[in-house]
């Protein structure tokens, strides 16, 4: 199993980016996609994450700013990031909660990061 992510670059403040996520591989299910963030210095945290057909959880930091969505069929999470901000600087990293297999448990996977900066 692979998550590729995409879409990092430089913005500036005010500016919109577009995250994806697409998991390929050896996938039965997948329940929560979501993304993490991780500044210089501090803490990786939760950005967004949707389980599947449930309603979408977002950090305060990013409520009316960024909006998560995923396309089931494809095995993606897109995150469209609008009004951002130097504080929104970051690693981006999608996960995936995920069964390789029938019987298998749920399992988190992780993408490779993705580099956000936000600066004029």
């Amino acid at each position: 199993v692979q998550l590729q992510a995409s879409g990092g670059g430089l913005v500036q403040p005010g500016g919109s980016l577009r995250l994806s996520c697409a998991a390929s591989g050896s996938i039965f299910m997948i329940n929560v996609m979501g993304w993490y963030r991780q500044a210089p210095g501090k803490q990786r945290e939760l950005v967004a994450a949707v389980p599947s057909g449930a309603n979408t959880n977002y950090a305060d930091s990013v409520k009316g700013r960024f909006t998560l969505s995923r396309d089931n069929a494809k095995n993606t999470a897109y995150l469209q990031m609008n009004s951002l901000k130097p504080e929104d600087t970051a690693v981006y990293y999608c996960t995936a909660d995920l069964k390789a297999g029938w019987g298998q448990p749920f399992t988190r996977y992780w993408g490779h990061g993705t580099q956000v900066t936000v600066s004029s």
